[in-house]
């Protein structure tokens, strides 16, 4: 069973930015102007959760700030957990504090990520944790 989002109603949707990554992204979009008011980033990483290594000290600060979403844009399946610990994998990122997106498309860990900011009740960042593992 899921846990229940309650968001009142006149409340504002915030800037939740979702960006694709490619085998060469450059950090541009994470460092654009605008960027420091975003309320929530979901990256929608290759394959398994792996982003260019160039992109980890960019993403580390975004997440040391707002909530970061580390999902994947293949499309279907999950984000791994424990595989590969380069830099730029999801080791590394998920333990520099990006969430785990779980099983969640980017797109659909989007709108949960933007319910959540606009509930504001708690731990943004653990609720989303407990409905990803519930999913």
């Amino acid at each position: 069973r899921l846990p229940k989002i309650a968001v009142r109603a006149g409340r504002d949707t915030p800037q939740v930015e979702l960006v694709t990554i490619a085998l060469d992204q450059s950090p541009w979009v994470l460092r654009a102007p605008g960027s420091e008011t975003v309320a929530g980033w979901v990256i929608a990483a290759m394959g398994a959760g792996h982003v260019p290594a160039s992109l980890v000290p960019d993403l580390e600060r975004l997440a040391g700030r707002v909530p970061v979403v580390l999902a994947s844009r293949t499309g279907g399946g999950s984000v791994c957990a424990a595989t590969y610990g380069y830099p730029g994998a999801e080791i590394d990122l998920l333990g520099r504090g990006l969430l785990h997106g779980g099983l969640l498309s980017p797109l659909k860990a989007r709108v949960l990520l933007a319910l959540l900011l606009m509930e504001r009740s708690g731990d943004c960042r653990a609720r989303f944790a407990e409905i990803v593992a519930a999913v």
